[in-house]
């Protein structure tokens, strides 16, 4: 099994080098791969140059590698997937085609298949066109391959394989003999629900060939990624960062331009054009920086959000929270203030009063739960949040499902299907809290509580013994909003890590009225709070300084049901 590490990745993308690290490749074979490649034209730009000339040398790696790796004596590939993270304007598609075409010609196996997937009909014929504009321009390739354009297939007439194009969905044929899949732009379908079952039916394929290999090529996600998205880039961080050495996994291989964290985590650094060329591995070839740097200043001048789009594409910076317009001040240190020691159990622990916050909406919503304790030692607040939905908010909310059950993977929301359940599961969180005597109040949003209010008085929670209170909403919730950002950014409020309260953080939208301020969501329906919300329902409480007997008096109590 290779070492597909490359833990000095960082100090590579600094001086220009290679991503691959070095590897024992069958050099036969690898040259021979790479000479076929060389020979293919570039068929849209000018005087049509071989990819010897025009390709840059970071795919010409890859293609070495993607040959290189397979021994034809023993039969045996000893790498199996390729994952390539390269920003806009890199020529993915057009290399990828060449690719793929060289596997055509570089195949013995007869009546097999190679297919090109992309995540719409455009980037799908593009890559068609690329490959046929590639034939077109060589008599022997004419003659050995025939296309029919009207099934979007490129045939080898000397063995009968198959070069199919088509658009991602799960409509995608995986039968046969499947020797190679190149996946196109794998972030247009992170919230796409099929995308995990269809690529398991893409290797599934490709396994069934000890030949077979699995191209993917993507940019960064517009938004926090999500789905097989981010499952397959976070597999490939590992993998380069060495977290699975001597470890039997999925043989990949990560080529990832991303800047370290230093300078993608400042805005300063990233925004310079000095570091450009650091995740622009075709700089001087498909793109220019004679062209970024206007384009980029044009796109600042409109906002936050246009930003946003910008940077993932064209520099691959991922996208995460406080970056949005109108975003809460607080979400600028909600990273800093994580604590990745911090859990449920360490804050039952630590802390001598404990507030828990509530907020839920209807049954296509989520219902957030905050858990907010006062350390003994320091006083410092310390979170922990978890959320419940209906199974059947997945349906209704299918751009967001995804992400959903990547929360859900993570141990950090519940999908319940009998009703009720949620309720069920947070009475029984507080009653352990109320059990070991931590617990001041129960702070909620006083609107919509519903069985809620019931189940929390059959275990003496409710509003006469002020247990159960209600925390002021609307502008009367600046207080609690303002204290959170403030203690998030010196240091006095720690929370435990979570990335659905991350992408709840992100969601905050804060809008001024005429004597105040109040917060909604950044885009309605499928961008949930509801966690968020229960945290400063929380705070509402726990800025009056409460103890083990409750809050005393100055917050709205609820009126008795």
């Amino acid at each position: 099994m290779w070492d597909l590490s490359c833990v000095d990745w960082a100090d590579r993308l600094r001086a220009g080098k290679s991503l691959i690290p070095e590897l024992p490749l069958i050099e036969r074979e690898a040259e021979m791969g790479l000479a076929m490649f060389d020979e293919l034209q570039l068929p849209d730009v000018p005087g049509a140059p071989k990819l010897r000339d025009a390709a840059g040398q970071w795919f010409r790696d890859i293609v070495r590698v993607a040959f290189g790796s397979w021994d034809p004596v023993e039969k045996i590939r000893f790498i199996r997937d390729i994952f390539v993270e390269a920003p806009k304007g890199q020529s993915k598609t057009s290399y990828g085609a060449g690719l793929a075409l060289t596997v055509m010609l570089m195949n013995k196996r007869p009546n097999a298949t190679a297919q090109f997937v992309g995540p719409t009909q455009s980037i799908s014929e593009r890559a068609y066109d690329q490959a046929v504009g590639m034939i077109e321009l060589s008599p022997v390739l004419k003659t050995r391959f025939q296309t029919k354009d009207h099934i979007k297939t490129v045939v080898d007439r000397l063995n009968g394989t198959e070069l199919k194009v088509s658009t991602f969905g799960l409509e995608v044929q995986t039968g046969g003999i499947l020797i190679f899949a190149h996946l196109d732009e794998i972030h247009v379908l992170g919230r796409n629900v099929h995308t995990s079952k269809v690529i398991r039916q893409i290797r599934g394929g490709l396994d069934k060939t000890p030949e077979g290999l699995f191209l993917i090529t993507t940019t960064q996600s517009d938004d926090a990624p999500a789905g097989a998205f981010k499952s397959e880039l976070h597999m490939a961080r590992k993998i380069r960062d060495g977290a699975y050495r001597g470890k039997i996994i999925r043989s990949t291989l990560p080529v990832l331009y991303e800047f370290p964290d230093d300078i993608a985590k400042d805005p300063a650094k990233w925004q310079d054009p000095d570091n450009w060329p650091m995740v622009m591995p075709n700089l001087g070839r498909s793109v220019h920086l004679s062209t970024l740097i206007p384009d980029w200043e044009t796109e600042r001048s409109k906002g936050d959000d246009a930003v946003r789009i910008w940077a993932s594409q064209h520099l691959n910076i991922e996208i995460g929270i406080g970056l949005k317009t109108d975003a809460w001040p607080g979400a600028e240190f909600w990273a800093q203030a994580e604590d990745d020691e911090l859990t449920l159990e360490e804050i039952l622990k630590r802390c001598e009063v404990i507030v828990v916050g509530l907020d839920g909406g209807g049954m296509d919503d989520l219902y957030g739960v905050a858990v907010l304790g006062r350390e003994r030692e320091t006083k410092q607040w310390l979170s922990w949040s978890h959320a419940w939905c209906h199974v059947g908010v997945l349906d209704r909310r299918q751009s967001i499902a995804s992400r959903l059950l990547d929360f859900q993977s993570a141990g950090e929301l519940t999908i319940y299907q009998q009703a009720d359940e949620d309720i069920v599961a947070i009475v029984e969180l507080i009653e352990t809290i109320q059990g070991l005597g931590l617990l001041a109040c129960v702070s909620v949003d006083p609107v919509g509580l519903g069985e809620m209010v019931d189940a929390l008085g059959a275990i003496g929670i409710n509003a006469e013994n002020k247990l159960l209170v209600g925390a002021p909403q609307g502008f009367g919730m600046m207080n609690a909003i303002k204290t959170a950002e403030r203690k998030a950014q010196n240091g006095t409020l720690r929370h435990a890590p979570s990335a659905l309260m991350d992408w709840c953080v992100g969601n905050v939208k804060i809008e001024p009225t005429a004597t105040a301020i109040r917060a909604t969501k950044q885009n309605a329906g499928d961008a949930k709070i509801d966690p968020w919300a229960a945290l400063m329902n929380a705070v509402a409480a726990m800025v009056r300084n409460p103890d083990r007997a409750g809050i005393g008096e100055g917050i709205i109590i609820l009126e008795s049901a």
